[in-house]
């Protein structure tokens, strides 16, 4: 009888290689599911493209002006009343980068020569909608700009404008 169990509890060294290749193989799937996860999640580091950018002190920004803030891929109007605006350089229509024409006082995308006006409202279709904004705070003079989300907006609203 103890000769019965010997055979019954001894493994195969087939049995032993296809629970060893299961194993390994089951190592391998969650190692590439933990770099596919890895990979997937946003690594946003602060001053840059989807976090928040501090733009400069509120005087640094004379009432009618446009600056263009490279890193956050938008341009800060100032308008003349005093208000800020962060415009999102990308136009309306299909997404390219509309630069600020300082000679005409008007964005003005190079694909389809729609223009916008400083706050962003469209002059020239073929862009369906203004601009689309970023979100701004003013703290102790300091402007910053939430730039993880953009603002789509249908029309111009002066509830848009923010005061220091």
């Amino acid at each position: 009888m103890k000769e019965e169990e010997k055979e019954q509890t001894q493994i195969t060294r087939l049995d032993f290689l296809k629970t060893l290749w299961f194993g390994l193989g089951g190592l391998v799937t969650i190692e590439l599911g933990g770099l596919t996860v890895a990979y997937l999640q946003p690594h946003v580091t602060e001053g840059e493209f989807g976090s928040i950018i501090t733009a400069g002190n509120v005087d640094d920004f004379p009432p009618g002006s446009v600056t263009h803030i490279p890193n956050g891929r938008f341009y800060l109007s100032r308008l003349q009343d005093g208000g800020f605006l962060a415009l999102y350089q990308r136009c309306t229509h299909l997404g390219c980068n509309v630069p600020w024409d300082q000679n005409l006082g008007k964005f003005v995308c190079p694909c389809h020569n729609s223009q916008f006006t400083q706050d962003g409202d469209v002059l020239n279709p073929p862009a369906p909608r203004p601009l689309d904004l970023f979100p701004i705070t003013i703290e102790n003079g300091v402007i910053k700009v939430n730039t993880s989300k953009p603002i789509s907006r249908d029309k111009i609203n002066s509830t848009d404008v923010v005061y220091a």
